[in-house]
């Protein structure tokens, strides 16, 4: 039996993921005559047909997807090889996008600088954005992880993603040291409901505040914004309260101008802050070195 070339495999999948030869070739920056040629080389080898052909496309026969699954192993196995040795060597490479939701960014400022600095190789891009452009961002590709909430009816609709614990925290809210609310320790939901309020632009929020609204009745909610400058000032003004998770507010520089208080409800359960990449590829060894660095140092911590 010849040698089956890992190019061969790479094409396979890619004329199984395009449904087309033109596009496979494309996309592999090679030849259609390249890519033909290496599929029936291929099919000759294995004594089956892989593909059935046609002016539409080409789609996998019963036995091609079989082999097709199969390749798709392989690659990945090979991927976790490279990535596996890279993580040994000397000098990193490569590139980290990340994006994550306002709070952590700030939070784990120490541990990016401190990441960056013992890996000058490794070029790093960081955003702040809302959960479902976060979400977009990963399925898409465009991100290798994102930093957010973890919540589960937001990871029941999404299997095709990897994900992981991080930071623990609690929702509460945030009121003017102005404001009477200020001498609280605690307000319960009914309490808050007297009270404009103004939010994050994030769909954790907007999850958040319609559960409590089905249990309680209609929140006085007078934007949602991505502006942080906004809702800060409006309640340190006293113009309005906000609500968010407590790490959240203590890496926007606030100081004493914004008091905190627990929100005092029975089911005021901690969320998960976590990271998630696509469950469809492996994580890259950049993205690998930098969540185990998260989580050595938000243990420490």
């Amino acid at each position: 039996m010849n040698i089956i070339h890992l190019e061969q495999l790479e094409f396979i999948v890619e004329v199984a993921k395009t449904g087309s030869l033109t596009q496979a070739a494309k996309n592999s920056h090679v030849t259609l005559s390249a890519v033909s040629q290496s599929l029936s080389n291929l099919e000759a080898e294995l004594g089956i047909t892989l593909f059935t052909r046609s002016r539409n496309g080409a789609t996998a026969t019963v036995e091609g997807q079989a082999i097709v699954d199969k390749a798709v192993e392989v690659l990945q196995k090979l991927q976790e090889l490279k990535q596996e040795a890279q993580l040994f060597t000397g000098i990193q490479q490569g590139e980290l996008r990340m994006a994550a939701i306002p709070g952590p960014l700030s939070l784990l400022i120490h541990t990016i600088i401190g990441f960056k600095r013992d890996y000058p190789h490794i070029e790093m891009e960081m955003t702040e954005k809302s959960t479902r452009e976060i979400m977009d961002d990963v399925l898409q590709h465009r991100a290798d992880i994102g930093l957010i909430i973890l919540y589960e009816d937001m990871l029941s609709k999404h299997s095709n993603l990897s994900f992981g614990k991080l930071l623990e925290g609690r929702m509460v809210v945030g009121v003017s040291k102005q404001s009477p609310l200020a001498l609280r320790k605690s307000i319960t939901p009914q309490q808050l409901m007297q009270h404009p309020i103004v939010l994050y632009k994030d769909d954790y929020l907007k999850f958040f505040i319609g559960q409590l609204e089905q249990e309680y009745g209609p929140f006085q909610v007078v934007f949602h914004t991505n502006n942080l400058v906004a809702i800060q000032k409006s309640v340190v003004e006293n113009l309005a309260v906000t609500v968010g998770l407590d790490f959240s507010f203590n890496t926007h520089s606030i100081g004493s101008d914004i008091v905190l208080l627990q929100l005092d409800m029975p089911d005021n359960r901690p969320f998960q802050l976590g990271w998630i990449s696509s469950g469809e590829s492996t994580l890259s060894a950049a993205s690998q070195l930098f969540i185990k660095r998260l989580n050595h140092e938000l243990k420490e911590g």
